[in-house]
């Protein structure tokens, strides 16, 4: 197998010689309009190339796997007119990126190129893409309650600051509303947002939203439009976690928001099975399986005097089917998730929290007791009231069969009122609890 080495010799100056730069590079032996193969030269996963054109031009590609010897690369644009015998040059290891305060207030891509119009923020920092694994042993408790100023949120699923939750939702039932809530309203220190795989509409629409708002100086967005390759979607969301890890190593308190993790899925399974890995439930490759904690691990508390990631992750539910492969995986290892009910967006009511369905593992741990006994009977009685909604509304139902009942129905009005939130009204901590105990006291 040839490999073929180029090396760059600088001139002489006077009996000094410079150092030698040396360029690994390879030919192409296979494309399919997507991955192809080149010269096995010495690169790990992960490396950026580029790939010379019939136009002369160049194209990025990311060396994701080897076969028999030989370098298989994935283009960031599929499409390109390559030859067989183009050439490939390595570029960059792909191992850490560039990072810093400047990223505030920015709207960067997969590869950090600014979206914003303004010019490309000067970085002092690096850190790993893939990030760096913590000693969960020594990584700090949850034991601090995160206001995301939704009072739904704070009052009965209360989220802590470091934990791991999935915001479960079909179709139009309000995910990127909440999303767009929660950026603007929230406590955090840092806000990094990853808009991974999103419509180009939506992605515009939620970046103005939050731009224009006053928390655009502590806000960071990673957008990879749907119409980018499964790889950018890949490394745009790596690249969100890496930058929400870094600021966690300053000691800020970080609220993640990834939208969305299914798209990050989908975008592996594509790269899986280009590379020959054998399809499980619903055409996802075990790939996709491994993917999902990896990144997810990586959000968290810290250790020592670093501050937290409190990461929100929307799980797509496609058709409101709960039961998907990703939707299970994510469950089993996030710490709590929120359902957006399509009833309770039929209803009228935003945001529409599936209360009775949804769990915050961590808020035993960071409320009081009281304030967990109030929340669980509020929950108590949205149930009850839901399950008996049909029998109610056909006047089966009469006052004094079920006391509990009863109390749901004469409180439905405020539980509805409770849960339901303008999105450019604000709730904070305290007062999400006490208007929770008012509606609770009658």
């Amino acid at each position: 197998m040839n490999v073929t080495v180029t090396q760059n010799l600088l001139e002489n100056v006077g009996t000094n010689l410079h150092p030698r730069v040396v360029r690994l590079t390879g030919r192409v032996t296979r494309y399919d309009g997507s991955l192809l193969e080149c010269d096995g030269f010495p690169a790990n996963i992960g490396a950026i190339c580029e790939v010379e054109t019939d136009h002369g031009t160049k194209e990025k590609a990311e060396i994701v796997g080897f076969n028999n010897g030989n370098n298989c690369l994935s283009l960031f644009q599929s499409g390109a007119q390559i030859k067989s015998g183009s050439k490939v040059s390595l570029l960059d290891d792909g191992y850490s990126i560039p990072v810093g305060m400047n990223l505030l207030g920015r709207v960067i891509d997969a590869l950090g190129k600014p979206l914003d119009g303004s010019p490309e923020p000067l970085l002092q920092n690096n850190w790993p893409l893939n990030g760096v694994q913590l000693n969960p042993l020594l990584r700090k408790p949850v034991s601090t309650p995160l206001d995301v100023g939704i009072r739904g949120i704070n009052g009965l699923l209360t989220v802590g600051q470091g934990q791991r939750i999935g915001i479960i939702a079909g179709s139009g039932v309000g995910k990127s509303v909440l999303l767009g809530m929660m950026s603007k309203n929230t406590t955090a220190d840092v806000i990094v947002v990853g808009l991974i795989g999103e419509r180009g509409r939506e992605v515009g629409k939620f970046v103005n939203d939050i731009l224009t708002s006053e928390a655009k100086a502590r806000t960071v967005v990673v957008a990879v439009p749907a119409d980018r390759s499964p790889l950018l979607r890949i490394r745009g969301a790596n690249r969100a976690t890496a930058i929400a890890e870094f600021f966690r190593e300053r000691g800020k308190n970080v609220l993640l928001i990834m939208d969305s993790l299914t798209r990050v899925a989908h975008a592996r399974r594509e790269i899986g099975l280009a590379l020959g890995e054998q399809p499980t439930a619903k055409g996802y490759p075990p790939s996709v399986v491994s993917l999902i904690p990896k990144l997810v691990e990586r959000s968290g508390t810290g250790i020592g005097n670093q501050g937290s990631i409190t990461a929100f992750y929307t799980v797509l539910a496609d058709g409101d089917d709960t039961n998907d492969p990703v939707v299970d995986t994510a469950r089993a290892i996030l710490d709590g998730h929120i359902l957006l009910s399509r009833e309770q967006a039929q209803l009228g009511i935003y945001p529409a929290l599936d209360i009775p369905n949804s769990v915050s593992r961590v808020m035993a741990e960071i409320t009081s007791v009281e304030h967990q006994e109030t929340a669980a009977k509020f929950r108590r009685l949205v149930s009850l009231y839901l399950e008996n909604r049909d029998l109610i509304l056909m006047g089966g139902y009469s006052v004094g069969q079920d006391p509990e009942l009863d109390e749901a129905v004469n409180l439905w009005p405020n539980l509805v009122s409770y849960l339901q939130q303008n999105q450019d009204v604000k709730a904070n901590f305290d007062t999400s609890i006490g208007d929770l105990e008012k509606v609770m006291s009658g």
